[in-house]
């Protein structure tokens, strides 16, 4: 058998924090959606003044990074170079802003981040996921 890691409240919570911090700093309102290594959702923060829709968007991007182990955006580029097969894929969200959590080599999950432009949802995402490495 093989051990896991696994994310805990107080860990998507920590992730959360640094994330609305780096939004907050910039003053973009988003929803950041953490989810666990099965793209099932821990934690959700959604900030004043966002729109509904990015309740969603934000867990979507989640979970993608999570099932498919890579960020978002790496799914992005791979259908704006022309793999457009990749989008009849369930829970393909091809967009930025998903990240995969990882602890000594393993996915323990994604956060995801919608509110704002893509690659500002993408620097929100990577404020949150390098928090889980800071004090973990």
């Amino acid at each position: 058998m093989k051990m896991k890691f696994v994310l805990t409240l107080a860990d998507a919570k920590r992730v959360a924090a640094a994330a609305a911090e780096e939004a907050q700093r910039n003053g973009w309102s988003v929803v950041i959606a953490i989810v666990d290594d099965a793209g099932l959702l821990v934690y959700l923060e959604r900030l004043d003044g966002v729109q509904p829709a990015s309740c969603d968007i934000a867990q979507a991007k989640a979970r993608a990074a999570a099932l498919f182990r890579r960020p978002s955006k790496a799914l992005e580029e791979t259908v704006a170079g022309g793999r457009i097969a990749l989008l009849s894929l369930p829970h393909i969200i091809p967009v930025e802003g998903g990240l995969p959590l990882v602890y000594e080599g393993q996915v323990i999950g994604a956060i995801g981040v919608s509110g704002v432009q893509s690659f500002e949802d993408g620097i929100v995402a990577k404020a949150g996921a390098d928090a889980l490495g800071a004090s973990a």
